[in-house]
């Protein structure tokens, strides 16, 4: 579950242009919507089993919204997923430990304001 902090936001102008290319580009996005609310988001790649993003909005979380989003990255990804998450954000890292995600390294990467912690998920 990834939170988005302001200061690494984009414009959703630069968001909306983005959509079409990663959709090119082989991604698979969803959006959990509530009457025309966004309660969570999720974006994936099949072709190097990565999962990029999975985001509830924090007035959804604890609903088991994220688990149901998991579990659909699963159905596309049964035997492997990757991601990387800030290392700052303790709740989200705590959920994919939980998850059964295995931490195998920490990096601080250019552009990036801190840290972040590659995870893998084997069956």
């Amino acid at each position: 579950i990834y939170t988005l902090s302001l200061h690494d936001a984009l414009p959703i102008s630069d968001n909306r242009a983005r959509i079409p290319r990663e959709i090119a580009g082989g991604w698979q996005l969803f959006v959990a919507d509530d009457r025309g609310t966004i309660a969570a988001m999720l974006a994936f790649r099949i072709a190097d089993t990565y999962l990029d993003q999975i985001f509830v909005a924090p007035e959804y979380q604890g609903r088991g919204l994220g688990k149901r989003l998991l579990a659909l990255v699963r159905a596309h990804l049964p035997d492997e997923i990757l991601l990387r998450a800030d290392a700052r954000n303790l709740k989200a890292i705590a959920w994919y430990e939980r998850e059964g995600f295995v931490r195998e390294s920490e990096v601080m990467q250019e552009g990036w304001s801190g840290p972040r912690v590659y995870y893998r998920w084997k069956r």
